[in-house]
């Protein structure tokens, strides 16, 4: 997944955490039983979802982290083997642009 969809994902999963506790602060006048006994499990998952989004985000900064302090060493062991890649990658970006 790229840097930029799993921002989104992260933003779109706050904006339903969001979204959730806001209904919930909405229907705190319904006093029934079935209505509380909904709001506690409403609120007992989005407890949970912003728990596991925390660990999950924190996850994925240390992976992009390692990958990015492995790119690093791998272009400072292979300065020529770096460029030669980037040269190829950048000839077929140009390709692929010269389609359209």
């Amino acid at each position: 997944m790229s840097e930029v969809s799993i921002e989104t994902l992260m933003e779109d999963l706050r904006s339903v955490a969001a979204d959730a506790e806001a209904l919930l602060a909405a229907t705190a006048g319904d006093v029934s039983d079935r209505a509380k006994n909904a709001r506690q499990r409403a609120t007992h998952s989005v407890e949970n979802a912003r728990a596991r989004l925390s660990l999950f985000e924190a996850d994925l900064q240390e992976r992009a982290k390692a990958i990015a302090d492995d790119a690093t060493h791998y272009v400072r062991d292979n300065p020529w083997q770096s460029v030669g890649i980037a040269a190829a990658v950048g000839v077929f970006v140009g390709v692929l642009l010269g389609r359209r």
